[in-house]
């Protein structure tokens, strides 16, 4: 190499090190002229790596523009590789559709293509859940005698399958005479995406062990936990791992998701464990997985310390969010208000789904001024347009603290319409604080909303019990049966060395159910001499009388999980249960006795927040 050529590559890398000082358009300006002006935009080298820096995903959506028009205007007949090179940046832009367009002037000037055009463009179809496009795309490469080509066909695959039509995606993996690891993902991803776990289970057995890799696990599991079939995905987990298949971050983090769900406490430590012993870093994803976990597994020092050990970087909105919506379940709304007050002196702006978390917070634990402080900052100071979901905090949030008329009139002057989850929120303020007038006035409006939910009419027969309405309550009953709406089953889960044991109010399903029924009825005793008597007023139509009321009130399936907590584990050791119900006034009544006599903690979460029983006292403060 002569020292004329030496130094001309010299500059010219030293030039293309300016592109990633840039940071604004008039600087890229600067660059691109002193590459037009020593004539390296006549070299495919300097071409390429300009465009690919203004289409990179880190760089300004403005810089995109600017490939854009520095391509179409500013280079003369650009090859194949470089109509390549555009549409791959643009189909993983914020504005994929893009590269479509690009590839409808790619035909216009008559291009040539090859193979790697496609796979881009159904990329870009992918993200944009495009089918139409994918169809036109799939007969154009087809024409152009492609159609067997595996990278294109397995982009199809995964184009289909995305886009919601699994079938075409079937058909065309069967045709394939070998189908490589890629063929065998997409297509399990697709089936899993569709909630079809049975056939994406049956395809993951099918496919050859050898080709099995960590993302074809990371697939049928992550399929398994978005279904809700947690018992199954951890299954998953665990046959992955003596498949001798390292987890990778997002399997990992899949699992620690079926863990949080079923309240797995001891196997999200090991995850979390085992994550730390391969010194598998600590991002921004799986800081939230964590810290989810545990909260939702009713260990909130543990999350917070999660949350500590992680770099102030790792801290993203996600995170802080995450931290302050397990102080809300745990009903620690001092603590979440005072996150969300360090997370803004730390620089970091709220989102949308932060406030919802901090206005739950407010809502639990009857922070009212708090709450609406806090609401009427979100568009003044934060430019966060309330939604639906946040407005439905504030009427939550007033319903709770009794202030009825005042969430009445708060829901008429809403922007938005108000949904089912408003109106049943305000439903059960006015059944707990006993407003009968304008419980019944909603409860019309909701029945008539949400008519196959089967909680609105119990809890608008309980209002017409509650004012001596017997007729009407019947009358509900009837609707509600001649509607064949049924009410969901109360659920209850306890996890013990490492095996979730689930309960349903009245169950005999379970292997030591006498054994359990028998020990029951000794804590039962052990009640009784300490002054129970049973809660019977959210069990106002549940049955005929008072003895009826009783026997079924003892069934409930927190008391059996409870129960055979009680029977397995050690004394003094924490019971943690999961409800997928409110739970009820009895219920809690009883968890508060038995940690008194038996000297236990007990952590329960029942579907919106979390009691932590003590002595006989529960955080909650009865206010839930």
């Amino acid at each position: 190499m002569s020292l004329t050529s030496s130094y001309s590559s010299l500059a010219l890398e030293h030039t293309l090190s300016c592109l990633h000082k840039c940071s604004t358009e008039v600087e890229l300006k600067q660059v691109h002229a002193r590459m037009l002006k020593s004539g390296y935009f006549h070299d495919p080298y300097a071409i390429t790596k300009f465009l690919s820096f203004c289409l990179s995903s880190s760089s300004s959506s403005t810089f995109s523009s600017y490939a854009q028009d520095v391509f179409l205007n500013g280079l003369d007949r650009p090859d194949t590789f470089l109509w390549n090179l555009m549409i791959r940046g643009l189909s993983s832009s914020d504005q994929p559709e893009t590269s479509l367009l690009f590839y409808h002037r790619m035909l216009s000037s008559s291009a040539t293509h090859n193979p790697y055009t496609f796979p881009f463009l159904l990329k870009a179809c992918s993200n944009l859940s495009a089918f139409q496009e994918t169809t036109q795309i799939h007969a154009h490469l087809t024409k152009l005698g492609y159609g067997n080509d595996i990278y294109s066909v397995n982009s199809l695959i995964n184009s289909y399958a995305v886009t919601g039509n699994i079938n075409h995606a079937r058909l065309l993996f069967d045709r394939i005479q070998e189908p490589d690891l890629v063929s065998w993902n997409s297509l399990i991803k697709g089936y899993a995406k569709a909630g079809e776990m049975d056939i994406a289970l049956t395809l993951f057995r099918k496919m050859p062990p050898a080709k099995k890799n960590a993302i074809s696990w990371t697939t049928i599991i992550s399929g398994y936990v978005q279904a809700g079939m947690n018992k199954e995905a951890l299954q998953l987990f665990h046959e992955m791992q003596n498949s001798n298949v390292p987890p990778d971050k997002v399997s990992l983090a899949s699992a620690l998701s079926a863990c949080a769900q079923l309240g797995a406490l001891d196997q999200g430590k090991w995850i979390h464990s085992y994550a730390n012993k391969q010194r598998i870093s600590i991002d921004s994803v799986l800081a939230c997985v964590l810290i989810d976990m545990y909260a939702k597994s009713g260990d909130m020092e543990e999350a917070l310390r999660v949350f500590k050990n992680i770099t102030k970087k790792t801290r993203s909105v996600q995170v802080w969010t995450v931290l302050i919506s397990g102080y809300a379940y745990h009903g620690l709304g001092g603590e979440a208000i005072s996150r969300f007050t360090e997370m803004q002196k730390m620089g970091v702006r709220p989102n949308a789904i932060t406030f919802t978390a901090v206005l739950t917070a407010c809502s639990y634990t009857g922070l009212v001024e708090q709450g609406k402080s806090v609401f009427h900052t979100m568009e003044r100071d934060y430019n966060v347009k309330p939604t639906v979901e946040h407005y439905g905090c504030m009427v939550d949030l007033l319903g709770r603290a009794g202030l009825l008329d005042e969430a009445n009139r708060f829901v008429k002057k809403m922007p938005v319409k108000p949904n089912a989850v408003i109106w049943g929120s305000l439903l059960k303020a006015c059944q707990i604080h006993k407003n009968v007038e304008l419980g019944e006035r909603i409860g019309e409006i909701l029945i008539g909303m949400d008519p196959n939910h089967g909680g609105r009419y119990v809890h608008m027969a309980n209002i017409h019990a509650m004012g001596g309405k017997w007729d009407k309550a019947a009358e509900t009953r009837r609707l509600m049966k001649e509607q064949g709406v049924v009410k969901v089953p109360g659920c209850s889960t306890i996890s013990l060395e490492g095996t979730t044991h689930e309960f349903t109010a009245g169950d005999r399903s379970h292997a030591e159910t006498e054994k359990i029924r028998t020990e029951w009825r000794i804590v039962r005793r052990k009640l009784e001499e300490n002054g129970y008597v049973p809660e019977l007023e959210d069990m106002l139509l549940d049955l005929v009388d008072d003895e009826e009321r009783e026997a079924v009130v003892h069934q409930h399936s927190e008391k059996l999980a409870v129960t055979y907590g009680l029977m397995k584990t050690e004394p003094g050791t924490t019971i943690r249960i999961m409800k997928n119900l409110r739970v009820c006034k009895d219920c809690h009544k009883v968890m508060k006795l038995i940690s008194k006599i038996y000297k236990r903690d007990i952590v329960m979460r029942d579907r919106t927040r979390f009691h932590h029983f003590r002595d006989g006292k529960c955080t909650c403060g009865d206010y839930w």
